[in-house]
Formats: C-alpha cells, structure tokens, sequence
C-alpha cells in the first residue's frame, strides 16, 4: 500500500511519474493518501458492526450463546480523466521539444486533482452516478458529524477542535480546513498562551499544525471556487458556515483504492486533427474502513 508520492518513484516513464508528482503537490489528500490495487471494479470489506456478549457464570451454569455481528461492505471504483490535446505546429514552432506540451498536460493533471478533492467532500452518488460519495454525504447523520453549537452556527474554539480530534479513534493524520480557519486556529492558540507549531510535509514544506496534526488548507477547486467555502447549511436554512474533518490514514482507516497508479498514455498524432493527444485516466475511490477514522466539525461561522 503506497501513497502516490511513493508509487511515483518506483515508475520509469517520465511523462506519468511528473503528472503523478504535480497531482500530489496541489491535494493535501493525495499528498497522505495509501491506495490499494485491486483486480475489478468493486471492492468488498468486512466492518465490525457488534462484539458478541460475554458474561460472568457460576459454578455449573451455562453461558448464553451469543454471536457477534459483522457487516460487509462494498466500495466501487470510479472513472477520473481526460484529453490535452497540443498542436503539431506549436511544437514545430518551438525548441524542437515537447516542453510546452508537457505544460498542458500538467494543467490538465491539476483539474483533474483539484475535481477529484472536490469529490473527495462533496460527491454524492446518487445525483451523479459517475463519482463516489464524498465525505459530507457519508457523514451525513452519524455520530461523526459534529456540530458547533445550536443552529445558526457558532464561532470555532479550541474545545470544538479538541472535540473533533477525540472523535477519531486514534489521532488523525490531518486536519483539513479553509485558509481562514488555519489563521483562526493559530489565532486561537496565540491567544491562549501556546506557542504555533509546524510540521513538514511529504515535499518538505513547513505547515502550520495543531497538537502535533498538520492543518491541511483546501482551496479552491479547477473553476476557481472554494471547495471548503462559507457556503454551507448552518442548520436554519442561511449557507453562511464552512467545516473542519479530521481524518486518520491506512489500511484500518482511510485509504484510497484503484486498478493501478494513475495512467498517462501518449496518443501520438490524432487522425482527425494535426494535434498531439495525451490521456490521463484513473480508476480510483476511497474506503472508510472504520467508522471512527473520520469526523467532520460543521456549523462554522465565519468570525
């Protein structure tokens, strides 16, 4: 099980390991996430659902039988990509290489990564039957969807970030949030005396952390609009808050599933056009393996 970053240096074309690397640098997700291989389109798991009873006995007595519950669950894979296509003419035109088609084709990757983290919270399968479910829809109702306060939302304190935090079982691997919110939280922390603190990234970049977790910032998806924005349902009908999830990695957790790394094919020289086509296609999704790997804290005001 590796991360993309990892799979990236274990591949020898050069086309797909540096769409694989732009990919990851612009998602705070994939930067972490562990992807799974497998062999068809669904994924199947079993979910702990109830421990079987156990119970004291006395001398002679019997036990009560009794048989825990397990739940299957299954994951299917979903279909990510698209075409750049780069005319003939304006590689003629240019050094002789195909640096600027390289170029295009890494702005593709980047729509391509920042449509796939929009997903990651926002899909929902059953208005769109092409994507997988994002992290609001696979929340919605359970316990791991915590609120600030009443509706109407509530400005964000620590205690609410602790809360979300030890709503994990184990400690998160990232927070994500809003830029503003990682300007709040180190606000919040300044203010009560502690001192800001910083982690490294896969890439070596420092950023800003809470209690030893890295904040990962969302921005904005590949029209230019905030994915984690103050447009969200305070609880009384106004989209004026936004939401912090904590999520914890691996193979007990979250992790990611696909037939193989992402595929980046060279198409060559089309029929229809004097263009050169390169193909970026991805057969992935992502699994909660357990139901307290991840948590969403919503209701956020912007204050």
């Amino acid at each position: 099980m590796l991360t993309m970053i990892e799979a990236a240096k274990l591949m020898s074309n050069p086309l797909q390991t540096g769409i694989i690397e732009i990919f990851a640098a612009n998602n705070p997700v994939l930067e972490r996430l562990p992807f799974v291989d497998m062999q068809g389109n669904a994924y199947t798991y079993n979910r702990e659902g109830a421990l079987p009873g156990i119970a004291f006995r006395g001398i002679n007595e019997s036990y009560t039988e009794s048989t825990g519950i397990i739940n299957p669950q299954t994951e299917t894979l979903t279909i990510c990509g698209g075409d750049s296509d780069y005319d003939v003419a304006l590689v003629k035109m240019g050094t002789g290489s195909n640096d600027l088609r390289a170029a295009h084709d890494a702005l593709k990757s980047k729509s391509l990564t920042l449509t796939w983290l929009k997903t990651f919270f926002d899909g929902d399968s059953t208005t769109n039957p092409r994507e997988f479910d994002g992290l609001n829809t696979r929340l919605s109702g359970t316990t791991q969807e915590l609120e600030t306060g009443s509706a109407g939302g509530a400005t964000l304190t620590l205690d609410m970030v602790d809360d979300l935090i030890d709503a994990i079982q184990g400690t998160p691997d990232i927070l994500l949030m809003n830029a503003k919110m990682r300007r709040k939280i180190n606000n919040l922390m300044r203010a009560a005396g502690q001192a800001t603190e910083t982690v490294s990234d896969t890439f070596g970049r420092r950023i800003d952390a809470y209690a030893g977790i890295p904040m990962g910032v969302v921005g904005d998806d590949s029209e230019g609009s905030a994915i984690l924005d103050f447009d969200e349902d305070d609880g009384s009908g106004n989209t004026d808050t936004t939401s912090i999830y904590a999520v914890r990695f691996g193979l007990d957790g979250l992790h990611g599933i696909q037939t193989e790394p992402m595929d980046v094919r060279d198409l060559g020289e089309l029929d229809s056009k004097p263009a050169l086509r390169t193909r970026i296609e991805w057969y992935s999704g992502y699994v909660v393996k357990h139901p307290k790997a991840v948590a969403r804290l919503r209701w956020i005001n912007n204050a």
